[in-house]
């Protein structure tokens, strides 16, 4: 079976063809030309990262949600969530997600990549994927045993610490939550600052830390503006890559291999809109079969998220005041002139890693605290002042799936968290709430805040379950829809290649078995780094 295009399509041939420039896809594009004698094209479907709000960090907060670096992405109605649709922002952007998220620095705990080994993944374990963590990173605290200095990707504390913030951690000194300023150290659980992908105040996204660098490497080709349509195939060989750029249809070839690199959403979807998926489902939308793998697209985990807001007329709470415009000009000036001050906040400055039960062996939920109100994703603005607290739960029950909708490749996946699935997800996310509640309860916290919106200062359970099915949703960490491991269902092996077809890898975080236990964007880039090393790896091996 063929699937290929004719060579008056095509634009450019290459020894590896990287689709995504997200987090992991720019670690490759570097990583990969580092080899002179490799020919290199990335593929992006969105732009350059100029927005100047992309690169001040507090300006991640005030990019529209209708912006173009936005995918804008929405989930079919969930059920267990009133029948909402959920909103899934995701980076179309040099840089993907990692030039929109909040910059927080956070690894997951080391049982969760001892669980992949255990589970099948081999040489996924911690102690493995640690050497990964540690060569991407610069640590502005210093090297150690866990930490590493010299790599590409700066993690530094933050510049500014809202007043706000370190009332919320003084609060939750006072309930006798333990406290942690390490939260990619020996242990996990306690509350405090997140350190942050930021150099010198400004995002370090993985455009900055990893493609800036290779720009101007004669044998790395940057394409933007180019959505993939399809991978072509040769039989079962992956052949290079179909995109639209404008109005045109463009392709290149790949010698060597095609590496999808788009994200939890996009990999399955270009997968299956390329003849690699159910075969069930892709007949249905007429879409010839190259292998077929049900499982494509299937095993979707979502960190789901729920926000309690509470007013506060303190004037360092950010929001539409008066406080904020009056010092909007000074702060300004802080960031342009010396890289410091509110314009270097990532706005979830403070939170942590807490068991809702003392029996937990490892933290089951995560708090990200703002001392700002952002409702429904900052689509829904409030006057005046507030704070926010998120509660995740970090290692969902539910599962759920993405699969097509069409057959057009400019539509969007059909996305499906199914949040809530599994009461344990409610009840974990509950007992978050009610230690989030107490937090606000504590004097540090009590004298600043005013009411809350939505709920009672004091509501019963069933008030809260209303509220958590009435408002939850993402905190944007969706893996797992092409899932590693060496068992039959499993999508890819453990080198990441597609199991079924030859030349393709997946490098993302969908090759995530399990969630790992906390924001996601570190855990990506150590997979793209390890997965950098197999592919020269394999191509060794090839040429002897």
């Amino acid at each position: 079976m063929s699937n290929n295009i004719s060579d008056a399509d095509v634009v450019g041939e290459f020894d590896y063809v990287i689709v995504g420039a997200g987090s992991a896809g720019c670690v490759l594009a570097n990583r990969l030309s580092e080899d002179p004698s490799k020919r290199i094209c990335l593929l992006e479907a969105g732009g350059p990262d100029k927005d100047p709000l992309i690169h001040a960090p507090l300006g991640f907060g005030f990019i529209p949600s209708w912006s173009p670096v936005n995918w804008r992405f929405e989930t079919v109605p969930q059920k267990h969530l009133n029948g909402r649709q959920g909103f899934q922002p995701r980076g179309r952007v040099l840089g993907g997600s990692s030039s929109i998220n909040a910059m927080i620095y956070i690894r997951g705990s080391k049982a969760d990549y001892d669980g992949w080994a255990a589970g099948g993944a081999k040489g996924w374990d911690y102690d493995n994927v640690l050497a990964y963590f540690k060569k991407a990173e610069d640590n502005q605290r210093g090297p150690d045993s866990l930490h590493g200095t010299g790599g590409p990707l700066t993690v530094s504390e933050l510049r500014f610490k809202n007043p706000l913030s370190k009332a919320f951690l003084e609060a939750s000194q006072e309930i006798q939550l333990p406290a942690n300023d390490d939260f990619n150290g020996a242990q996990q659980e306690g509350m405090g600052f997140y350190q942050v992908t930021q150099r010198n105040g400004r995002r370090c996204s993985t455009a900055v830390a990893y493609l800036n660098p290779a720009r101007e490497r004669q044998n790395l080709t940057i394409i933007s503006g180019a959505q993939a349509e399809r991978v072509t195939f040769n039989n079962k060989r992956a052949t290079g890559v179909v995109f639209r750029q404008g109005k045109a249809q463009k392709a290149v070839k790949a010698a060597g291999e095609v590496v999808l690199s788009t994200g939890a959403f996009q990999s399955p979807q270009l997968l299956m809109l390329s003849g690699v998926g159910s075969a069930a489902h892709l007949q249905t939308h007429n879409i010839n079969v190259v292998h077929d793998a049900p499982n494509v697209g299937q095993n979707l985990q979502d960190h789901f998220d729920y926000a309690m807001l509470r007013k506060s007329s303190s004037r360092d709470a950010l929001g539409f005041t008066p406080s904020m415009f009056m010092q909007g000009i000074p702060s300004l000036l802080a960031y342009i002139n010396r890289g410091e001050g509110p314009f270097t906040s990532n706005l979830a400055e403070a939170g942590g890693f807490l068991k809702t039960e003392p029996q937990e062996a490892e933290p089951d939920i995560q708090l990200h605290f703002i001392p700002g109100i952002v409702d429904d994703h900052g689509r829904k603005k409030h006057l005046g002042g507030g704070v926010t607290c998120h509660i995740c739960v970090l290692r969902p029950k539910s599962r759920g799936s993405v699969t097509l909708d069409s057959k057009d490749p400019m539509a969007a996946p059909a996305i499906d968290p199914n949040f809530l699935d599994v009461q344990d997800d409610l009840h974990r996310t509950l007992k978050g709430a009610k230690i989030v509640n107490q937090i606000f309860g504590a004097p540090a916290m009590k004298n600043v805040l005013g009411a809350p919106l939505y709920i009672n200062e004091n509501p019963d359970d069933d008030a809260l379950i209303d509220d958590i099915r009435n408002r939850g949703d993402t905190i944007y960490h969706p893996v797992g829809t092409c899932r590693m491991g060496g068992d039959d269902k499993a999508v890819v092996d453990e080198q990441l290649a597609v199991k079924g077809v030859e030349g393709l890898r997946v490098v993302d975080a969908y090759i995530m078995p399990s969630l790992v236990s906390g924001n996601t964007n570190a855990p990506t880039i150590m997979i793209a780094e390890k997965a950098a090393d197999m592919i020269k790896q394999a191509a060794k091996t090839r040429a002897a």
